[in-house]
C-alpha cells in the first residue's frame, strides 16, 4: 500500500530511516551464508541452496504478485530485469565465480558494485556526486580487500574473473532497478509488487539452472552439523528463505528509495562484515586482524557515503539524496 512521504521525510529522519532499513537488509544478506554453509556441508549443491532460497522465497511473496497483478502490464520490463539481474543474475554469476577462483577475491569484485553504480549514475544518467560519496566507496572497497583478505590466494581465471565481474554489474542493476520510478507520483511501481514477481522470475530462470528435479531432497528431513551443532535443516532453509531473502529484499529496495542507488550500495558492503562476523560467532571461523581494521574501514567508508552534503554549486548532488529522492509512493525489494 503506498505511503505518502513529507518533505521532512526527504530529511534527516528520511534519510536515517532509509540508513536503518539499508542496515537491516545488509545483516539480512549476510546472515545467508552461515544458515546456507550447514545445508552445503550436509549434501546439498550450492546452486540447489539458491534455488531453494529463490523458489521459496517467491512462494511466500505469490500472494503479493496476485495483488499486484497490474505491473505485469505497466512495468513488464522493470519485472523480467529485475528478476534476471537482481535475483537470478547476482547469484548464479557469484557461484560460478567461486568454482574458478577463490571466494574471497570474487567477493571483492562483486562488491566493486557501488563504484559501477557511482560510474553509471556519473556518465550514463550524467548526474552529479559528490566528493565524499566517492570517497566512501573507496574506503568501502579498500575495507572489504582487507574483510575477505583477497591477498590470500589469488589466482588469476579471466573467466571466473569475468564471471564475478558478472555478478557485480547484476548488483548494479538490483541498485538501479530499485530506484526506478521512485519520482513518478502516483503511478510509482509498488516495491513489494516488484519484489515478487522478480523472485517469481529469478525462480523459473535458476530452475533451469540449477535443475532441482537432481536435488537429494532428503538433506532437508534431517540435522544439518552448524560447527559441530546439529540443526535441523528445514529451520536453516526457512531463515534463508523468510529473513536473508525476503526480509533482506524488502528492506534493500525500500532503502535505495528512501536513500539513493549509491549510498544505499556502499552500505550494503556491510554485508561482508556481517557474513564474516557470523561466520566467527556461528561456524568457528576466526577473524584475524586485517579483517577487524577492514570492518572498521566498511563502516567509515558507509557512514561518509551515507551522510554526504550537497557539493558547493553542483545541482542536487544523487548521494546527498536531493530533490529526486522524494517519494509519493513505497513497498518494496529483492
Amino acid at each position: 500500500m503506498p505511503v505518502l512521504t513529507s518533505d521532512s521525510a526527504r530529511g534527516s529522519s528520511g534519510k536515517g530511516a532509509g540508513l536503518g532499513l539499508a542496515l537491516v537488509s545488509a545483516v539480512a544478506f549476510g546472515g545467508s551464508g552461515v544458515a546456507a554453509k550447514p545445508l552445503i556441508e550436509a549434501g546439498l549443491d550450492p546452486l540447489h541452496v539458491v534455488w531453494l532460497r529463490v523458489a521459496g522465497a517467491a512462494l511466500v511473496m505469490l500472494p503479493l504478485a496476485v495483488r499486484h497483478r497490474a505491473l505485469l502490464r505497466r512495468r513488464p520490463a522493470l519485472l523480467a530485469g529485475f528478476g534476471l539481474f537482481a535475483v537470478a543474475g547476482v547469484q548464479a554469476c557469484y557461484f560460478a565465480a567461486i568454482s574458478r577462483i577463490p571466494v574471497g577475491v570474487a567477493l571483492l569484485v562483486e562488491y566493486l558494485a557501488p563504484a559501477l553504480v557511482l560510474g553509471w549514475v556519473r556518465f550514463v544518467q550524467r548526474r552529479p556526486v559528490t566528493r565524499a560519496a566517492a570517497l566512501g566507496v573507496v574506503l568501502a572497497v579498500g575495507g572489504l580487500a582487507c574483510v575477505v583478505e583477497v591477498w590470500a590466494g589469488l589466482g588469476f581465471d579471466a573467466l571466473g574473473l569475468l564471471l564475478a565481474l558478472g555478478a557485480a554489474c547484476c548488483q548494479v542493476g538490483y541498485f538501479v532497478l530499485s530506484d526506478q520510478g521512485s519520482d513518478a507520483g502516483d503511478e510509482v511501481p509498488d516495491p513489494l509488487g516488484v519484489i515478487a514477481y522478480g523472485l517469481l522470475v529469478g525462480a523459473a530462470v535458476l530452475t533451469v539452472v540449477a535443475r532441482p528435479w537432481s536435488m537429494d531432497w532428503s538433506v532437508l528431513a534431517h540435522d544439518a552439523p552448524m560447527d559441530g551443532t546439529p540443526v535441523a535443516a528445514a529451520l536453516l532453509l526457512a531463515w534463508i528463505v523468510l529473513i536473508a531473502t525476503v526480509l533482506a529484499y524488502v528492506t534493500g529496495v525500500v532503502a535505495v528509495r528512501r536513500l539513493s542507488p549509491q549510498v544505499a550500495g556502499v552500505v550494503a558492503c556491510l554485508e561482508a562484515v556481517v557474513a564474516t562476523v557470523l561466520a566467527w560467532v556461528l561456524l568457528g571461523e576466526h577473524l584475524s586482524a586485517p579483517q577487524i581494521v577492514g570492518g572498521v574501514v566498511v563502516l567509515v567508508g558507509a557512514f561518509i557515503a551515507q551522510s554526504s552534503t550537497p557539493a558547493q554549486g553542483s545541482p542536487d548532488p544523487v548521494a546527498s539524496g536531493g530533490p529526486e529522492r522524494e517519494l509519493s509512493g513505497r513497498g518494496r525489494s529483492a
